[in-house]
């Protein structure tokens, strides 16, 4: 049998009736089924209903006898016989539900919910007592309780459930309601006994800012600084890690409306001095607000100082290598305090913590801590000794055979001559060229002698600079530009003509530090 292969379309041009989509849509939509319905039943007489009630509890009875433990099937079979006004079958049926299910609350509500919606109070009073007493834990179930007996305005009732709830010491906001209650009937000695018993329970800091605030609205200034003081002295107590910093700016900021500027400083005082950097931030931008508006210069400073000082110790504390945190420090001491010793102190605790490596790269940052220090010593406290010292432990302290920094040397020899201290100053950068010889330190000692006009002693220097490292093309053209500055261009003429003989000399780079 061959095979003919795809049929072939003989006309491919557009039928002239289009089809859309929507058009078979809706054809579909219209030309549909119609779907399957319950018929509907008229009951003629009584025995026709006895008949229907009978059949639907038979099926009600075996879909619980395939799953009892379906609560939802419990709750329609129950929730039917309700509509069927059969209200003892409902509490049977709730109750043998209870018996398998006996923890599950939403079963307890709507329990509670069709007795109190046929109003049979005491029965739904019962069940609450029941329910309560099986699961005192449940919130839920007692905000439901008491709302009950106070619509039904039971004052005595609503209040003696609450007694029974705080027993069981429940979540704060049951004890604010339990408040609010005391405060919607004028009862604010019940209220202040239930606050005392509620710090008790909850001590945290919030809790007694709202009994606090409760004093401020009902009772005295008087009652509200006894409160803050329990509860400072509650927690402190505790340990003064437990005293936070919302209790402290709220007793601070009444303090203030109250006009007691003194008390609140110490306040605020009290809480910086306490609490740690991380648990004051919203204390000190308060008190920072506080000392601009009814404090000076100088306590603002103050406030500032303690501040950024607590931090910085904390960080160097932390990391006692973290050397920009000391430079940081140091500059805050030097700016803020004017106890010299104080800052002397903070220079030696600094420089103790020596890199742990001999690796350059690791006494980078820290080696301008020696720099900063000799500076403040000689600048600042004019004490020259002192600086000299310091300019000599540091040096001491470098492993010159591994590495070595030019600009200490440098620096030394400046200060020496700057205490006219000529020779001392030479001898330094020549047993720096000798301990650890570099371009920089050639460089350095060339460039004070010429500064000096020492010119025999600066060509003496370039000599040994050049026999160090001949292949530097930058020392060569130094060398030759100092000799043409000095006139003697056939010995300039000489150098360049020696530099040039040295092969591979444009390809040598001069070293850098």
């Amino acid at each position: 049998m061959t095979d003919r292969g795809p049929p072939r379309v003989k006309n491919k041009a557009a039928a002239s009736l289009q089809i859309t989509a929507e058009q078979i849509l809706r054809e579909a939509y219209e030309q549909r089924e119609p779907s399957l319905q319950i018929p509907k039943q008229r009951i003629a007489d009584l025995e026709e209903l006895h008949e229907f009630q009978g059949r639907k509890r038979k099926e009600y009875e075996d879909a619980l006898r395939r799953n009892r433990l379906n609560i939802n099937q419990w709750i329609r079979y129950a929730q039917w016989e309700l509509e069927q006004k059969e209200f003892a079958r409902a509490r049977s049926i709730f109750e043998r539900a209870l018996e398998i299910e006996p923890t599950n609350v939403p079963l307890w509500l709507r329990y509670i919910e069709a007795e109190l919606k046929h109003r049979n109070i005491n029965h739904a009073r019962n069940l609450f007592d029941r329910a309560v007493t099986l699961l005192p834990r449940v919130d839920k179930l007692w905000y439901k309780y008491v709302s009950m007996e106070e619509t039904l305005t039971n004052v005595p009732g609503t209040r003696q459930v609450f007694e029974r709830w705080m027993e069981w010491e429940p979540e704060p906001q049951a004890w604010l309601s339990y408040i609010n209650l005391e405060k919607r009937y004028g009862e604010y000695e019940r209220a202040r006994a239930i606050f005392e018993k509620f710090t008790i329970v909850h001590p945290q800091s919030e809790n007694w800012i709202k009994w606090a605030r409760f004093e401020d609205e009902y009772g005295s200034p008087d009652n509200v600084r006894e409160v803050y003081s329990a509860a400072v002295e509650t927690l402190r107590a505790a340990g003064d890690e437990f005293v936070d910093q919302k209790l402290l700016g709220s007793w601070a900021k009444w303090e203030t409306r109250q006009k007691n500027f003194d008390k609140a400083r110490e306040l605020y005082k009290l809480g910086l001095d306490t609490l740690s950097r991380a648990n004051s931030m919203s204390l000190y931008k308060d008190y920072s607000a506080f000392e601009k508006q009814y404090g000076e210069t100088e306590g603002i400073e103050d406030v500032v100082f303690k501040k950024r000082r607590v931090q910085y110790e904390e960080q160097v504390l932390e990391n006692p290598r973290n050397y920009d945190a000391w430079f940081a420090y140091l500059i805050m001491a030097e700016e803020s305090s004017k106890n010299i010793d104080e800052i002397r102190d903070l220079y030696e605790r600094a420089i103790a913590n020596v890199p742990p490596t001999q690796e350059k790269q690791h006494w980078r940052r820290y080696i301008f801590l020696w720099i900063k220090y000799a500076v403040f010593e000689e600048l600042v406290t004019k004490d020259f000794e002192q600086a000299r010292d310091v300019y000599k432990a540091c040096l001491k302290l470098i492993p010159h055979k591994q590495f070595t920094f030019a600009k200490i040397w440098y620096m030394y020899a400046c200060f020496e001559i700057r205490r006219s201290k000529l020779d001392v100053a030479r001898k330094q950068l020549g047993m720096a060229i000798g301990m650890c010889p570099k371009p920089k330190l050639f460089k350095y000692y060339i460039e004070l002698e010429m500064k000096l006009r020492e010119f025999d002693r600066c060509r003496t220097l370039f000599e040994k600079y050049l026999q160090k490292f001949p292949r530097t093309p930058q020392a060569w053209l130094d060398y030759a530009e100092l000799e043409q500055t000095l006139g003697d261009e056939d010995r300039a003429r000489a150098i360049l003509e020696l530099a040039m003989s040295i092969p591979g000399l444009d390809l040598e780079l001069a070293e850098e530090e």
